[in-house]
């Protein structure tokens, strides 16, 4: 547990430091505009969260030397690799002048330095068609830089609101500790461990108050590093760990992003890429939240920003848990990955047109409903 106190404390005292410094240097580190389908705050607020979050894990891994050059080396090169997903996202964050094709073809830079360095590969899937295509060299290189990125950019959708994507790491995190410690392999176990006091040393000053956010440096990072945290676990364990114990634990921000995509494609016909309001956490905050918070002050609208997250934290928790109790069946682990995918279409579909679950909406709530004549949401 040293180095999850350790990345905790680091991260939290720079993310600390990093606020009070942004007061100083605001017009750089601000995130200043408040306009657009997926901004939810009432003030400018830094968004370069992710830098105390690097810096915990890096101390935290440097503390593994001692008892293991090894498992330091490998650590260390694993978040040397990191750089460039980080970087992008960081310098978008100062600059706003990186587009997301720049950022995630660093990313993929970032996980093929991964796969060339510590053969950190997919060489199975569990997917009939797929495990033929992963058993050559070049599908495998392929098939895991396509992962690796598409997580890193699934953490960067699901950043919107407070504490959101960053408890949602922690949770995937947990179940990656979990699993490392159940097969014996306290390398991943330690970096998982790692990441966990990292976040959570940034979460205390996201949620709720909001005061700073987590970032594209941030977001992109902790993409990469779940994703590859995941994929050396699998490498490591190969007749352990289920293929689809990564899948499940991550399928709730990977779901997102593909049903996001299909959704512009096919049912509004724009590009994927066009940003939009309509997220399962955006409609959750316009369609249940925004009744249980009526007015519109600022410290309302960050309140109701904030309760929007523990509702995404219990979707998430609907394929982590799981995942941890059946990390070694392939079987079970399938049929829970699809019994997630028709929850998630289930809901969406009833959020989105005005039928919300009760179960979902305050009682106070439902009363400013009744009074104020609107009955479309229960």
């Amino acid at each position: 547990m040293l180095v999850l106190t350790l990345a905790f404390g680091v991260s939290l005292l720079l993310t600390l430091a990093v606020i009070r410094l942004s007061r100083v240097h605001a017009g750089l580190m601000h995130d200043n505009d408040l306009s657009g389908p997926q901004k939810f705050h009432t003030k400018p607020v830094p968004r370069v969260g992710g830098v105390g979050i690097v810096v915990g894990v890096v101390v935290a891994a440097v503390v593994l030397a001692p008892h293991s050059r090894e498992h330091a080396r490998i650590a260390l090169v694993l978040l040397l690799c990191g750089l460039p997903a980080f970087a992008a996202g960081l310098i978008e964050d100062l600059t706003k002048r990186v587009s997301p094709r720049w950022r995630l073809l660093f990313t993929a830079a970032s996980a093929l330095l991964a796969s060339t360095v510590l053969s950190a590969t997919i060489n199975r899937t569990a997917i009939p068609g797929l495990d033929w295509f992963v058993s050559l060299p070049a599908g495998a290189a392929l098939i895991t830089v396509f992962a690796v990125a598409g997580v890193a950019n699934s953490v960067n959708i699901i950043d919107g609101f407070n504490g959101l994507a960053s408890m949602c790491v922690v949770l995937m995190l947990v179940a990656l500790a979990y699993v490392s410690f159940q097969c014996d392999d306290p390398l991943i176990g330690n970096l998982a461990l790692a990441g966990i006091g990292g976040v959570l040393g940034f979460f205390v000053w996201n949620f709720p108050a909001g005061l700073i956010f987590l970032g594209d440096g941030g977001a992109y990072f902790l993409g990469f590093y779940v994703a590859e945290l995941s994929i050396l676990l699998l490498h490591r364990n190969p007749d352990e760990v289920s293929p689809l114990f990564p899948l499940l634990v991550c399928i709730y921000p990977v779901f997102e992003t593909v049903f996001s995509i299909y959704r512009r494609r096919f049912l509004r016909a724009v590009p994927p890429s066009m940003p939009d309001g309509i997220h399962l956490h955006s409609l959750i905050y316009r369609r249940v939240m925004r009744w249980a918070v009526g007015n519109r002050s600022a410290k309302a609208m960050t309140r109701r920003n904030s309760m929007t997250s523990p509702y995404l934290w219990l979707l998430c928790m609907f394929s982590v848990v799981p995942a941890m109790l059946f990390w070694n069946n392939t079987a079970v682990l399938a049929a829970l990955l699809a019994l997630f995918v028709i929850s998630y279409v289930v809901l969406y579909w009833r959020i989105v047109r005005f039928k919300s679950p009760r179960w979902l909406v305050f009682p106070a709530s439902r009363a400013r409903m009744a009074a104020r004549g609107d009955n479309r949401e229960t």
